[in-house]
């Protein structure tokens, strides 16, 4: 939204004294400051963004929202350029839900534990078949990421599209008030931040908040639920505004069936009110299935006509790090998912590696699961037990309680001598340089702050050994 700076400060409550110039970009990072932006100094856990005011302000912005009370210490050369407020994230919050009512178009919000952001991606891609979209870039999807996303808001968008993500009660209630989306989607629910939950039926009544928040003056709101997990289905009771269910059981209003492999993607077939066709996406495992169905059930909303969604899906190209197929040379596959990962995440791609057709051998490079609270050690043992019945042969685990997968693994009749542990990263990669050979498919997945990348890195740049010769009587030499 361009704003003058004298609008914004009314906004806010503050003044400015003049109308000032008008604002061309918003910023919490004083380092990507461009000339024109508008920078919120964020008091974070780590920094505090009233530190880097004086940097924002040489980069070119046209102006700061701090803190009242910082107004008060700084030379009054800069105070001139600042907007005092009580609380910037909050003053970020009310610029942005202004600036998605002056826009005053659909947004679609999306929310869960596992496939929130794949699923954004992909509704994005399908709506953009007919619409031009504006969509949360990356994973901007709490407090100082969704109102960045909004701030992008301009007249020509004609949907918007944004993922609303959680580690607290109250946290979506909140994004959904500053979003006001008219569509909610919830994937799924699973065992994630336990951290700060007592159990996974807390975590479904604080991702329930977005079905509580969905906001439309003119008509109903949209509840997308996904059918196939019980406790977001029960989502639809006592809700007042229309629920559309998706999953791959009867009943529900969009089912895929028919799911098989198709090279490195799937094929699945989706029947729902006035469809019934054949789709791929390329990505593995029926999880993304599960992503796509709910993205064909947002686009029917729309309008989208089935030949463009097959079109569309066929192209999508996920971000990087979540299931990205990466072939390296000696035909050695590498399943890249360390972006995040979660006991559902994971057993979701066990799955998938488990199906991978031709893999000489299936490794798997997993990272510590964080968050999981008091009963992390058993989650990790539980996705260890499961990994020789999906045709796991080597299991190297990194990082901290990702030992338990071991454990678990053990517990189960897993060879010990193809488990290994590693606390850090790199010590994983510079065995998985030695371990890889030719033919191999290997999974790589753990959450964020174990930063699995090392792994893929040190794979892309090494050489692959070639598997050991049978041997056989007939080749047998006596020299």
């Amino acid at each position: 939204m361009r704003w003058h700076v004298g609008e914004i400060a009314r906004i806010l409550g503050a003044s400015f004294g003049e109308p000032g110039p008008i604002v061309q970009g918003y910023s919490i990072d004083s380092r990507r400051v461009r000339p024109g932006d508008i920078f919120f100094a964020i008091r974070g856990r780590r920094l505090d963004g009233h530190e880097f005011v004086k940097p924002a302000l040489q980069s070119g912005a046209v102006a700061a929202v701090v803190e009242q009370s910082f107004e008060q210490r700084i030379a009054p050369s800069v105070a001139r350029a600042l907007i005092p407020v009580r609380d910037t994230t909050l003053a970020l919050h009310v610029l942005a839900r202004e600036a998605r009512r002056r826009w005053g178009k659909k947004v679609v919000a999306i929310t869960g534990s596992t496939g929130k952001t794949t699923t954004k991606e992909m509704v994005s891609t399908l709506l953009a078949a007919r619409y031009r979209v504006l969509k949360s870039p990356g994973n901007f999807n709490n407090d100082y990421g969704l109102p960045l996303t909004l701030l992008g808001l301009e007249n020509r968008h004609d949907v918007a599209v944004v993922e609303l993500a959680m580690s607290a009660a109250g946290e979506i209630a909140r994004l959904a008030r500053v979003a006001e989306p008219e569509v909610g989607v919830v994937t799924n629910v699973g065992p994630v931040h336990l951290q700060y939950f007592k159990s996974v039926d807390d975590i479904a009544l604080a991702k329930r908040e977005l079905i509580e928040n969905l906001t439309n003056p003119y008509g109903p709101t949209v509840a997308v639920l996904n059918h196939d997990d019980p406790r977001v289905k029960k989502f639809a009771d006592g809700y007042r505004g229309r629920a559309v269910t998706f999953g791959r059981h009867e009943g529900a209003d969009f089912v895929a069936s028919e799911i098989l492999p198709a090279g490195e993607g799937t094929t699945f077939r989706v029947k729902g009110p006035s469809l019934n066709a054949m789709f791929h996406v390329n990505l593995p495992g029926e999880h993304h299935v599960e992503n796509a169905t709910a993205a064909i059930a947002v686009s029917s909303l729309f309008e989208i006509p089935a030949e463009q969604m097959v079109t569309a899906l066929h192209s999508f190209k996920n971000l990087p790090g979540r299931s990205e197929i990466l072939t390296l040379p000696g035909e050695i596959t590498v399943l890249n998912d360390c972006y995040n990962s979660n006991p559902r995440a994971m057993e979701k791609m066990l799955d998938t590696l488990a199906a991978w057709k031709q893999a000489r051998r299936r490794i798997l490079v997993a990272g510590e699961m964080l968050e999981l609270g008091p009963a992390s050690a058993e989650w990790h043992r539980s996705i260890g037990q499961k990994c020789l019945a999906s045709g796991v042969d080597w299991i190297v685990a990194v990082q901290g309680e990702a030992r338990f997968f071991l454990e678990g693994a053990r517990e189960r009749g897993f060879a010990p001598s193809h488990l290994r542990f590693f606390e850090t990263a790199q010590e994983a990669a510079e065995f998985c340089r030695s371990l890889v050979r030719e033919g191999d498919v290997v999974l790589v997945k753990g959450s964020r702050d174990v930063r699995l990348e090392a792994v893929i890195d040190t794979l892309r740049n090494s050489r692959p050994e070639a598997p050991p010769a049978p041997q056989h009587a007939s080749t047998e030499r006596n020299e």
